[in-house]
C-alpha cells in the first residue's frame, strides 16, 4: 500500500491517522503542494484533479480523503469504523459531507489564509467556522462520539481541522464539548498528531 500526501494537509492527515489507528503498514510518498508537485504529470495520472491524498492499494488507485476512509473501513475493519445499520451509516455519511463541505469551506479555508496566503475573505470563513463549531459542540453535548457509542470514520474526518482551528485564527476555546471530544480522539490507540504550524492564534499559544 502506498499513500501520496502532504504533511501540512489536513485532508492527508485524516488518512494517515486512520491508517495508524488500523495499524496498517504503508509506504508514504510526500507530495509538495508548495511547489505544486500535485499538478505534475506524474501525479495527475494518479488523480486528474491534482489533489492529495491518493491511496494506491494493489491495482486500486483512490483519491479523496473521505472516500479513502470509507474504503479502508470497509476493506480492513468491516463493521467497526463504518456501521452497517442504515441509520448509523447514513449518520456517518452526514458528517463526511460536513467534512467535505462546511469544514473545508470554513476551518480549512481559514487555515489556508494564514498558512499559504490563500485569497479568501477571512471574516467570512471564520464566521463559517464558528457556525459549524457551534453545531458540532451541540451534537457532542449529547454523545461522546459523532455517531453511536464508539469512534467512527466520522470522528476521524472531522478531527484534524477542528483541532487546528487556531491556525486559521478561529478561537474554539468556548466549545467545551469539542475540547473533550478532541481528547477522546487523541486517546485512541495508534493516534498520531498533525504537524503543528506556528501561524494564526498558534503564534501566541
Amino acid at each position: 500500500m502506498k499513500l501520496y500526501s502532504f504533511k501540512l494537509s489536513g485532508h492527508s492527515h485524516r488518512v494517515r491517522l486512520f491508517l495508524s489507528l488500523l495499524a496498517i503498514p504503508y509506504e508514504h510518498v510526500e507530495v509538495d503542494l508548495a511547489t505544486r508537485e500535485q499538478k505534475s504529470p506524474e501525479h495527475l495520472r494518479l488523480n486528474p484533479l491534482g489533489q492529495v491524498p491518493v491511496l494506491v492499494d494493489g491495482d486500486l488507485v483512490l483519491a479523496d480523503s473521505t472516500a479513502i476512509l470509507v474504503y479502508l473501513a470497509k476493506q480492513y475493519a468491516p463493521g467497526n469504523w463504518l456501521p452497517d445499520t442504515p441509520v448509523e451509516a447514513a449518520r456517518v455519511q452526514r458528517w463526511l459531507s460536513v467534512a467535505s463541505g462546511e469544514i473545508t469551506y470554513g476551518l480549512a479555508a481559514a487555515r489556508l489564509i494564514t498558512l499559504f496566503g490563500a485569497p479568501r475573505n477571512a471574516e467570512e470563513v471564520i464566521g463559517r467556522s464558528h457556525a459549524i463549531l457551534a453545531v458540532l459542540d451541540a451534537e457532542l453535548a449529547r454523545s461522546d462520539w459523532l455517531v453511536g457509542s464508539a469512534a467512527t470514520i466520522a470522528d476521524i474526518a472531522i478531527y484534524t481541522y477542528v483541532e487546528r482551528a487556531a491556525e486559521g485564527n478561529v478561537d474554539r476555546s468556548r466549545y467545551s464539548n469539542i475540547s473533550r471530544w478532541l481528547r477522546r480522539v487523541e486517546a485512541l490507540p495508534g493516534f498520531i498528531p498533525f504537524t503543528r504550524s506556528p501561524v494564526g492564534l498558534e503564534v501566541a499559544a
